[in-house]
């Protein structure tokens, strides 16, 4: 057996809302639309899942993390759609720059970059 991929679902009131959200604020593309579900994609996929006790740092654990090659355009997204961090910039003492946002529906996410 081979898992193919994970995918983390977030509850959203209005997902078509949402997926244009993220498609604005990261550029992904909204590869499914069943009306009650939106799948959103872009680059290349991979299979993860982390399991933690806590965010690092002492934080609240986000619902996703998400990798990016720069975190520069991400925040100028965020601050121009009013959603700003609510933790960071910060570099961590693990290697990574990264901050925390919350979603149009209240989700927690974790957007880093590795050094």
């Amino acid at each position: 057996m081979t898992v193919l991929r994970i995918v983390p679902n977030l509850f959203a009131k209005n997902p078509q809302a949402l997926a244009a959200f993220y498609a604005d604020i990261f550029g992904v593309e909204i590869v499914m639309d069943a009306g009650f579900i939106m799948t959103v994609a872009g680059g290349e996929q991979s299979t993860q899942l982390s399991l933690a006790s806590q965010g690092g740092s002492d934080t609240e654990l986000s619902v996703l993390s998400i990798e990016v090659d720069n975190i520069a355009p991400v925040l100028d997204r965020l601050k121009k759609a009013s959603h700003p961090p609510v933790y960071g910039p910060i570099k961590e003492p693990w290697g990574v720059n990264r901050f925390y946002f919350k979603d149009p529906a209240g989700h927690l996410i974790n957007v880093l970059m590795h050094e």
